[in-house]
């Protein structure tokens, strides 16, 4: 099955004409996503290969059937892109952008609350279920239909991590960057839970990293409400007390969010963590086998 977005996905992309929207667009295209408009204030009527242009999300979304969004806009300007999709009744909403300030996004949560919204990102390498739909910047042809879930905060060692699960022959069902920002839409909880439900996924790895809970709370979701198995993988073993490495969210402080600290919750909760990526194919034989 896989979760959030398949076959029958059909997406719009705001900054359509932009640089990044352009090329990513293509790529999205090229991999078998249905891209049935875009979205750019002031080029309405335009077209790009053949995909309508619109000047508001409300209009693409009425004349196409759009279901899903994907963000390429400037910091400045994505919050309210955000809020603009959801406005339009779109059910997923997928934000490339970096660099959103974090007072921008405490808005974007007030104002999806409630609502029955997927927001992936922001800061995010995107959302891809291999064979159906690709949302984002990752590279499909590393991936493989299959059974794994994996869900990450870096964009980098999802990358890493997948190409070690197809090469190891470990096909994934839905592999999602969640965002590396303080503020994000959909957390490891809501992901464990998507997944706990989906009749395709029979395992799933999670990528974490230090700074914040969501890796705690993660562990204490998957001891109370999981059946099915979790490898973990922490990155930022190294990193100093104070001091920001990578993303805006991977900070410790207060001596809490340490690498340490998570990987013990995460073993205390039986989800067994392995110490580098290319370890996660074999933990995963080992687990299954059970």
């Amino acid at each position: 099955m896989s979760i959030i977005i398949d076959e029958k996905t059909r997406l719009i992309v705001q900054g359509i004409t932009g640089n990044e929207g352009l090329f990513h667009t293509r790529q999205m295209v090229e991999y078998g996503t249905k891209i049935v408009g875009g979205v750019t204030p002031g080029k309405g009527g335009q077209s790009v290969d053949n995909i309508p242009v619109f000047n508001t999300v409300a209009a693409a979304a009425k004349e196409t059937g759009a279901n899903t969004s994907v963000i390429f806009v400037p910091p400045a300007f994505s919050a309210d892109a955000v809020m603009e999709a959801a406005d339009a009744g779109l059910k997923t909403i997928v934000c490339m952008t970096e660099g959103i300030p974090t007072l921008d996004m405490m808005q974007v949560k007030l104002y999806l609350k409630g609502k029955n919204i997927n927001l992936v990102g922001p800061n995010t390498p995107g959302i891809i279920s291999p064979g159906k739909c690709k949302i984002g910047v990752m590279a499909g042809y590393i991936h493989k239909q299959g059974s794994i879930g994996l869900i990450s905060r870096s964009g980098t060692l999802t990358y890493e991590a997948v190409d070690f699960l197809t090469k190891n022959g470990f096909g994934q069902s839905t592999c999602i960057g969640i965002g590396g920002d303080p503020i994000i839409g959909l957390n490891f909880v809501d992901l464990l839970a998507l997944f706990e439900k989906d009749r395709q996924t029979k395992a799933v790895v999670l990528i974490g990293e230090i700074g914040g809970t969501q890796e705690e709370e993660a562990a204490e979701f998957h001891k109370k409400r999981m059946k099915k198995p979790v490898v973990a993988f922490i990155a930022g073993k190294t990193a100093p007390p104070g001091r920001r490495m990578g993303h805006a969210g991977a900070i410790i402080s207060g001596g809490s969010g340490t690498a340490a600290q998570k990987i013990k919750t995460l073993e205390k909760a039986g989800i067994p963590v392995v110490d580098y990526p290319e370890l996660i194919p074999g933990e995963l034989k080992k687990i299954l086998r059970k």
